[in-house]
């Protein structure tokens, strides 16, 4: 049987903050393509099966060629593996069927409640406790969801239903990458998130299947699955060099990624209670990551 050797951690911060950065701007490629394709009249859940094909394929040929036997991958995680990754199929099949009604920027600060969401979910399912201080931002980053999607507003659209269940599988998938972390290696997880995307949502996406017009929109269809990998690839190298506590903020440079796509692809700005919500969320998140990183230095004083 083949061994996977982990690679040697290394102190190197700044070099796991630029492959953080690096990641989300991968992750920004992905919904700003999708809301392109989107555009063009493709099928949304075509759309998310190709964002998972290229996925899938790559991570075939990395794991055929480092040796691994099939036993690596059937084992006691083999639920949870699969369980995962159709967590954050969902998640993209909703996220990419929300964006064909909402800003880029909007569902950018939907889904990162995520974080507070997993902060919630840390009680129930992982056992950690969580003490009014976590509570009181995660109620106020609640609030800036509340203040981003406006629902007692005239501009309220029910798709926004959709981008906070996305933002809710999102988080469930992370809490199992957290079970998973040091138990399964990161290449077998990758290879089940391919699998499981592609063949879920193969036959719906042959159903519905339409061609791009040009090769420019062929290459944006190819490119998603490249850039769901690339991105988990370079989060997962950027670890290897930077503690979490130190790279979770810059986590936040993905809503300032799809700002920016948002005004270059589709010349949208956002308004006042967007920008309004998403920095509520924003410090609500950074509120619960100090508050972490006091813990974690206090059990090691």
């Amino acid at each position: 049987m083949a061994v996977m050797i982990a690679a040697a951690r290394q102190d190197r911060p700044l070099t796991g903050i630029a492959l953080m950065l690096v990641a989300f701007l991968f992750f920004s490629f992905i919904d700003a393509s999708a809301k392109w394709l989107s555009t063009l009249s493709l099928p949304a859940m075509q759309i998310a099966f190709m964002r998972y094909l290229p996925h899938f394929v790559i991570s075939t040929v990395l794991v055929r060629s480092s040796g691994m036997t099939p036993t690596n991958f059937v084992s006691s995680h083999m639920p949870m593996l699969i369980l995962r990754a159709m967590l954050l199929m969902i998640s993209t099949v909703l996220n990419f069927v929300a964006m064909t009604f909402l800003p880029l920027t909007l569902t950018a600060t939907i889904l990162f409640s995520a974080p507070l969401i997993i902060c919630m979910l840390s009680w129930p399912l992982l056992g950690e406790r969580v003490g009014l201080f976590r509570w009181s931002a995660i109620a106020l980053g609640f609030g800036g969801v509340a203040i981003a999607i406006r629902p007692f507003d005239d501009s309220f659209h029910w798709a926004v239903f959709l981008s906070l269940s996305g933002a809710f599988t999102f988080a469930l998938y992370s809490i199992l990458t957290r079970r998973l972390a040091g138990q399964v290696s990161i290449d077998v997880m990758q290879f089940y998130t391919g699998a499981v995307g592609t063949l879920a949502l193969m036959p719906i996406a042959v159903w519905q299947w339409q061609s791009p017009q040009t090769v420019i929109d062929w290459t944006i269809l190819i490119m998603l699955g490249v850039f769901g990998w690339g991105g988990h690839q370079c989060m997962t190298i950027a670890h290897r060099f930077a503690a979490a506590s130190l790279l979770t903020p810059f986590g936040y440079s993905f809503i300032l990624y799809l700002t920016a796509w948002s005004y270059v692809l589709f010349g949208h700005i956002p308004d006042d209670m967007t920008i309004a919500g998403a920095a509520l969320i924003v410090v609500s998140g950074l509120v619960i990551w100090f508050r972490e990183l006091r813990q974690m230095q206090a059990r090691k004083a």
